[in-house]
């Protein structure tokens, strides 16, 4: 079958599960996304430093894990990791409001449970990405994946202002509350996925840095698995600058209510959805890689846009660039990720997305590391220039690499990382 045509994902019944389960799981993230900062807040007096290291803690764990995490999920059943991640976080989530309802809720109990879920979290996304090829087929990857990028999208607009609503109407416990409730429904959901893969064989004499080492090697000694790698951290780093120094602009600067900022973020989501769903056809059209490479070199300039918000006209400028900018990292998660599962053999699919995992988190972690000196020393406004940049720069890798001229995905040929060098 051509890749231009792929089986429908939507009739794999595991697959109808999986996604089924991830909006469930979407919808318990975006929502504590909004509570648990806000509840830190209302409730224990939390300043800007302490919602802030509840901000850094809940991706520290994609730093300390991400690497081990993908050998451990290669070594096990990827259903039950899924499972077992999403009844962690249920159970994490529903100490919060218990502690709070029992007058014994602590800024450091709120620490400890992002950190924790954000470990639970680590296993939850490598394992999802990793069961994809086996519940779906390798055909059906860039349909299945516009799925999940589209509901990741959706989730970020609409999770994150039921979030808000939950908070407003019904207190920030509440939230927590349906957060927990929600993971829990997704647990369930995920018990009926029936096509459960076989956990890969390896030999016991093998050590977890060495299978570690064996995930780097595949994506970093292989042009295109190292070019999409470096083409997202670009496109975090420079929107994690970006965003972290919005809310400065917006509120402080401009003057503008919080909902406008909400608003310009809505905005963005909104490309996202769009660029997934266009995604398949315009790589039907043009083109794997040209999609990848040539598109991505059209829409780079719209970066340079976000820096110019002012009020007035200027800020449906800048919206509309940031629009253009999700439009992209929407097609790119979707025909990237895709690509990159289509040239990974399954006993390495838990370590390559868990490398991929570890070096956009680190972006991410870098990124906001960078807005907080440059803000401080060059100002908010020089800074989103400097985000505007690196997400103007982020094409080149991808341009410039064998990627750029691939027309379709690879079919049945998967790369492999080179055997280890016997001691």
């Amino acid at each position: 079958m051509p890749d231009t045509l792929p089986r429908s994902p939507w009739r794999t019944a595991d697959f109808r599960v999986l996604f089924a389960a991830s909006t469930l799981s979407q919808l318990g993230t975006n929502v504590s996304y909004v509570a648990v900062p806000l509840l830190a807040v209302t409730a224990l007096d939390a300043g800007p430093g302490q919602v802030g290291a509840l901000a850094a803690l809940s991706t520290l764990a994609f730093l300390l894990l991400g690497l081990p995490a993908g050998a451990w999920v290669d070594r096990m059943r990827h259903r039950r990791v899924l499972i077992v991640a999403d009844l962690a976080r249920a159970v994490l989530y529903a100490s919060v409001p218990l502690a709070w309802w029992t007058d014994t809720l602590t800024l450091g109990q709120l620490y400890a449970v992002v950190l924790l879920n954000g470990a639970a979290t680590v296993f939850f996304d490598v394992a999802s990405q990793s069961t994809l090829p086996s519940l779906v087929g390798r055909d059906a990857l860039v349909p299945a994946n516009a799925a999940l990028v589209g509901l990741q999208a959706v989730g970020n607009v609409a999770g994150r202002g039921a979030g808000g609503a939950l908070v407003q109407f019904l207190t920030a416990p509440v939230a927590v509350v349906c957060a927990a409730v929600t993971y829990l429904a997704s647990a369930l959901q995920l018990t009926m996925i029936r096509g459960e893969e076989r956990p890969r064989s390896r030999d016991r004499k093998t050590t977890l840095t060495a299978e570690i080492a064996e995930g780097l090697r595949h994506v970093f000694r292989n042009p295109e698995l190292r070019a999409l790698a470096l083409t997202a951290a670009l496109i975090n780093l420079g929107m994690q600058i970006v965003n972290t120094l919005l809310p400065l602009l917006f509120v402080r600067e401009l003057g503008l209510p919080a909902s406008a900022l909400g608003l310009f973020w809505a905005a963005g989501g909104l490309g996202l959805l769009l660029g997934a769903r266009c995604a398949r056809p315009l790589a039907a059209r043009l083109g794997h890689g040209r999609t990848l490479g040539v598109v991505g070199a059209i829409l780079a300039p719209a970066a340079l846009l976000v820096p110019l918000i002012d009020r007035g006209p200027w800020l449906w400028i800048a919206g509309l660039g940031w629009t253009l900018v999700l439009f992209k990292t929407g097609t790119d998660n979707v025909l990237g990720v895709s690509l990159r599962q289509r040239m990974t053999s399954d006993g390495l699919l838990g370590r390559m997305n868990a490398t991929y995992r570890f070096v956009l988190t680190g972006a991410l972690a870098i990124g906001a590391a960078v807005a907080g000196v440059l803000g401080e020393l060059v100002g908010v406004r020089a800074t989103l220039w400097v985000g505007g940049a690196l997400m103007t720069a982020a094409f080149l890798p991808v341009f410039l690499s064998p990627v750029r001229t691939r027309r379709e995905l690879p079919r049945y040929t998967p790369v492999t990382a080179p055997a280890p060098q016997p001691r």
